[in-house]
């Protein structure tokens, strides 16, 4: 347990939301808890616990792949405006147009004129627009058989040529994801215990030396049980790929190919301090093993505290997300989330859920998609490039991770009975004590522990941040220099 930043255990809560069950492969863990020196524990605890209203989510578990099953279409046949079509023929002198054929080719006589009942606005409108589409579409057909006979006997109707060649213009989904489509890559990740067990997960193009950007949970199985890793980009060529370093807590992970191809194109980063709510995002991955899917939404909300973790080994971890409603499943983790512009503003990381429904073994989006902002995963990922490990920036205090909705306590006590307040650490040197209740850190009001670690780990250690607590029914301020932990041990 650690004495830096974190604090008391996450009990389960039920109206937590999570990401649905894992595939076959054995469980990963989630992120680190804390922001200290060690990870903290959290025993038992539901998918994650999210202060404010609402409940924080569980990461996107890594999925196997799956196959789309065929689907089927049926047709039926057009309504038709019986009087409108003939009123039509007669004022241009031409003969009534045929009986309409239903679509196994039964005549149909006209159906007797009567008082129509008002059956609601709704329906009456799709109505309409059903009868609209088919009298336009009879009299179309109708005047080319017509106009048939005065010369040729066919009644085919040829379209117009298409155009030799079609562009689509810059920032168009369809422009955008086809140039980014070949640099984002699907990860297969096996454990070593099994090689028939694994997941599926995504990543994109780093740099051109072959470093993928993922998460950590994608790939941590595979990484701590000896496992193998591969990456398929979207031409079908598949690499293996080995473990440079991962983040818990961040759930930030690089995978670098052991034999890059030549070519590679980096995505662009965005800067996702300039995001706004409301502007379109695009993801990419390969949810339930669908490689190469996109889908499309906005901004829903930034700054958006959550903590993510399958509950099953004591870890967390923290982000101050980007929460968009662009459709994320099982296996988009680690792909990336990008602007109108093609630049990469997050890497998908979470989702909350209603949990399994309709006899699935995982449950899916409901629109509510998490993603870690760009900036910190690229902070995060020049470290684990440099050094093979993450630095962690630190307050030196145990906070207490259970309250909420008033600010992150101070413990009265540390892990293990160590000091609440590090001797001499960051929080001792701004003047901090046990028993203070921190309710803002720099322009961001704290209502928990996870929100202040969330808040914590979006600087870097050295940064001197604002902060705001009360004591003794006192509210003060004074400035934190934050401290660093470097590793997840």
């Amino acid at each position: 347990m650690s004495t830096e930043n974190e604090g008391t255990e996450v009990p389960a809560d039920p109206t937590a939301p999570s990401a649905p069950p894992t595939p076959p492969a054995p469980p990963v863990p989630p992120a680190s808890t804390v922001d200290a020196p060690e990870p903290a524990a959290v025993p038992e605890a539901a998918p994650g616990h999210s202060p404010r209203s609402e409940p924080a989510t569980a990461p996107l578990p890594v999925t196997p792949p799956a196959e789309a099953p065929a689907g089927a279409s049926a047709h039926a046949p057009a309504a038709h405006a019986p009087g409108a079509a003939q009123a039509s023929g007669h004022a241009g002198g031409w003969s009534p147009p045929p009986p309409t054929m239903p679509a196994w080719g039964a005549p149909v006589p006209p159906a007797p004129a009567g008082p129509r009942k008002r059956t609601g606005g709704l329906v009456a409108a799709v109505l309409a627009a059903a009868l609209v589409a088919g009298g336009v579409g009879g009299g179309i057909g109708y005047w080319a058989a017509e106009r048939g006979e005065t010369g040729t006997s066919s009644t085919t109707v040829s379209a117009g040529d298409s155009p030799a060649s079609f562009k689509r213009d810059p920032g168009t989904v369809a422009a955008v994801a086809n140039k980014a489509l070949p640099s984002v890559v699907t990860i297969q990740a096996k454990s070593g215990g099994n090689e028939g067990e694994g997941g599926t997960g995504t990543g994109f193009v780093y740099d051109k030396e072959g470093h993928i950007v993922t998460n950590n949970h994608v790939v941590a199985s595979a990484a701590e049980g000896g496992g193998t890793l591969s990456a398929t980009f979207s031409n079908g060529k598949t690499y293996d790929a080995q473990v440079v370093g991962r983040a818990e807590g961040y759930d930030v992970a690089v995978l670098k190919l052991k034999e890059a191809p030549e070519g590679l194109t980096p995505l662009p980063l965005g800067n996702s301090d300039s995001v706004a709510v409301g502007d379109s995002t695009i993801a990419i991955g390969a949810p339930f093993g669908l490689s190469n899917t996109v889908t499309t939404g906005i901004i829903s909300a930034k700054n958006r505290p959550v903590a993510s973790g399958d509950g099953s080994s004591g870890k967390n971890s923290y982000m101050s997300a980007l929460q968009t409603d662009a459709s994320i499943n099982p296996g988009n983790s680690g792909g990336p989330l990008l602007d109108a512009s093609g630049a990469v503003i997050g890497i998908n990381s979470a989702i909350q859920s209603t949990g399994n429904g309709f006899g699935q073994s995982q449950a899916g989006s409901i629109g509510l998609g998490f993603a870690i902002p760009v900036n910190q995963a690229k902070n995060v990922a020049e470290q684990l490039i440099k050094t093979g490990k993450p630095v962690y920036p630190v307050i030196g205090a145990t906070v207490n991770m259970t309250e909420e909705g008033e600010g992150a306590t101070i413990a009265d006590q540390g892990a293990g009975g160590t000091p609440p307040v590090t001797p001499n650490g960051p929080a001792a040197k701004a003047g901090l004590k046990a028993g203070d209740v921190i309710t803002g850190f720099g322009d961001r009001q704290i209502d928990s522990g996870p929100t202040l670690i969330s808040e914590i780990w979006t600087h870097k250690p050295g940064d001197s941040v604002k902060v705001t607590y009360e004591r003794d029914g006192k509210t003060s301020t004074t400035t934190v220099t934050l401290g660093e932990r470097t590793g997840d041990n």
